[in-house]
């Protein structure tokens, strides 16, 4: 390990914003995450002033910022295909012609989702299955224009990410098999969605990218390598993993060619969550061939990596290409979990050129762990030239903003309180992502599940 001597730690309080004593700690290699994007060229100095209590109970916002609601659990879907399904997960944005953008959005149902996605023939995986995509499309004012069903017959859609040939990856977070929870094939696989014409992807999981309990993805957009993360609910906990595509780069449907499947060793460190100084560095990083992509008889995260084992964290979640690095977020450890140590959320940096791995944010507060920023879920590069965060944890939600200057702001409070008086309970945050003129914020509530459009003054 190599700790640099560049790394300052710095804490930035929130205030006026419901969520006093949040904290986060940067290093130098913040400023690394914009280089080269076209999020590089905002402003990304501060945020946008205190947040505004909504009149209609949805959705908090800074002064000048509005909100539009695109969809809503339980609504019929313009398609007359159903209803739109419940437990709105990860999304992304892609842009079409004359001005629309595509939107791919993700439902994380179970086995007893409340509204499933509607199984249509020739997009089903398993019709015993609740999940699957359904794709908004939008006109150039954020009018829903279609609203239809992706792809069905998955399970537990969390996240995923977009490819650079303009498709979705779609991520089950589960390892169930076939004769578990009623499904008839085994799931915890990755399948990929074209956003303008599901038929053209269909229903077919990408079995050589791993079955495992899938959270997010990320595409290296000069070498093709895809890079996955797993959120195992258990020790031993997830792993990062690379993918080497026999077809690295080749376009809507290369991916079912296979290629190999890679866990990250990171010498000396069995849990990442044992390292707690900003900017600590790490280079020589091996990726060790899984034994068991498809994990037939053991689930990856037990099988026998060899000599050095592997390396394990918990709570792996978003996952994201910024400059030439990839970025992954564990959400939380704990030690009661069986971690080794306690942190409040991470967010890691691999740099494949030089094989490095560097801890760039360390969120929370120094002591109680149930306070309101823990667990950082979904990330996005935003067009102020810094991060949109998803909060998942307890107390109210929030998008939190992180500024190039490492400034932390809150962007959006969630005010659909779906739990009592007396045991309140919001709805996670989930999907962020912007359109791709950068001037709309898409982000869903998990539930009731809810689609959001924030329109303002993003450059100011």
């Amino acid at each position: 390990m190599t700790t640099t001597g560049r790394s300052a730690t710095r804490r930035q309080m929130l205030a006026g914003t419901g969520a006093l004593g949040v904290g986060i700690a940067f290093s130098g290699a913040l400023s690394e995450l914009f280089a080269g994007t076209a999020a590089a060229q905002g402003l990304g100095h501060t945020g946008y002033g205190p947040l505004v209590p909504d009149p209609k109970g949805l959705l908090d916002l800074p002064e000048g910022f509005r909100y539009r609601v695109l969809s809503r659990e339980g609504d019929r879907l313009r398609s007359g295909e159903g209803k739109v399904p419940s437990n709105h997960d990860g999304m992304s944005a892609f842009a079409g012609r004359e001005g629309r953008v595509h939107l791919v959005r993700n439902h994380e149902n179970r086995a007893d989702g409340k509204v499933p996605v509607p199984t249509i023939e020739g997009l089903t995986y398993d019709p015993a299955g609740k999940g699957g995509c359904t794709a908004l499309t939008l006109d150039s004012r954020d009018n829903v224009l279609s609203e239809r069903v992706a792809i069905a017959g998955t399970a537990v859609n969390c996240a995923g990410g977009p490819t650079p040939w303009g498709t979705w990856l779609t991520c089950e977070e589960t390892e169930d098999k076939a004769g578990t929870n009623g499904y008839t094939k085994d799931h915890g696989f990755i399948f990929e969605v074209d956003p303008v014409d599901p038929r053209r992807t269909g229903a077919v999981p990408l079995t050589a990218m791993g079955r495992f309990q899938h959270e997010a993805i990320a595409v290296d957009p000069r070498r093709g390598v895809v890079y996955e993360t797993e959120d195992a609910f258990e020790k031993p906990f997830g792993l990062f993993y690379r993918f080497l595509p026999k077809k690295p780069l080749g376009g809507r449907g290369s991916l079912r060619a296979g290629g190999r499947l890679q866990a990250m060793r990171v010498p000396g460190v069995p849990d990442l969550s044992t390292i707690q100084e900003i900017g600590a560095e790490f280079d020589d990083i091996e990726w060790v061939d899984v034994p068991d992509p498809r994990a037939a008889q053991t689930p990856i995260r037990f099988q026998d990596f060899g000599r050095g084992g592997i390396t394990h964290a918990q709570k792996l979640e978003g996952c994201y290409w910024g400059g030439r690095s990839v970025y992954f977020v564990s959400s939380f450890a704990r030690r009661s979990d069986g971690s080794t140590a306690d942190h409040y959320g991470q967010i890691w940096r691999y740099d494949p050129e030089c094989r490095r791995l560097t801890l760039v944010i360390v969120f929370g507060p120094d002591t109680d762990i149930q306070m309101p920023g823990e667990s950082p879920d979904n990330i996005c590069l935003a067009p102020s030239g810094g991060l949109m965060v998803c909060e998942d944890g307890n107390g109210a939600q929030h998008v939190y903003g992180v500024t190039r200057r490492g400034e932390v702001y809150a962007m959006a409070r969630g005010r659909q309180n779906i739990g009592t008086p007396e045991e309140p309970e919001w709805g996670e945050f989930a999907g962020v992502t912007f359109s791709p003129d950068g001037d709309t914020m898409y982000v869903n509530c998990y539930t009731p599940g809810t689609t959001f459009a924030v329109t303002g003054p993003w450059r100011r």
